[in-house]
């Protein structure tokens, strides 16, 4: 399915920024906005920051984007959604890559005590040094 047609599926108005947004991110490693931001504007010209923010905003309230936010680090963007998959964090760079679930589908991981919720998706990120930190430091 194309960015054109998930757009309309969403019910959200088809804008060449939106369009961009989509593609960037999904070309992109989990880019931060001011990378989608730059990428976008080279694609479609005059684009304000605003709007870059208002398009990710909306992809993401209709579940076409997800937003990773890293403990001290820019939210990030990505076009895998829906299968709970968690992060991997670089430390040292900031590279994020993802891991699938832990064990068994989502949400992967049960809390000791549910405190009477249902689960149904769980947040996780593992920090760590990448390969090429690794490298680096030895």
């Amino acid at each position: 399915m194309g960015d054109v047609d998930r757009l309309h599926d969403a019910g959200l108005r088809v804008t060449a920024a939106r369009v961009a947004i989509m593609h960037v991110v999904r070309e992109g490693d989990h880019p931060d906005v001011d990378t989608i931001y730059r990428a976008v504007r080279d694609r479609v010209g005059q684009v304000s920051l605003q709007a870059v923010y208002d398009g990710l905003h909306a992809l993401h309230d209709a579940g076409i984007l997800r937003k990773i936010e890293p403990m001290g680090s820019p939210a990030r963007y990505e076009t895998r959604v829906g299968d709970n998959h968690h992060h991997l964090v670089c430390r040292g760079c900031g590279t994020v890559a993802d891991v699938d679930c832990a064990t068994g589908v989502a949400p992967c991981l049960d809390p000791v005590d549910a405190a009477g919720f249902i689960v149904d998706e769980a947040d996780v990120i593992y920090w760590g040094a990448c390969p090429d930190c690794q490298s680096r430091t030895a």
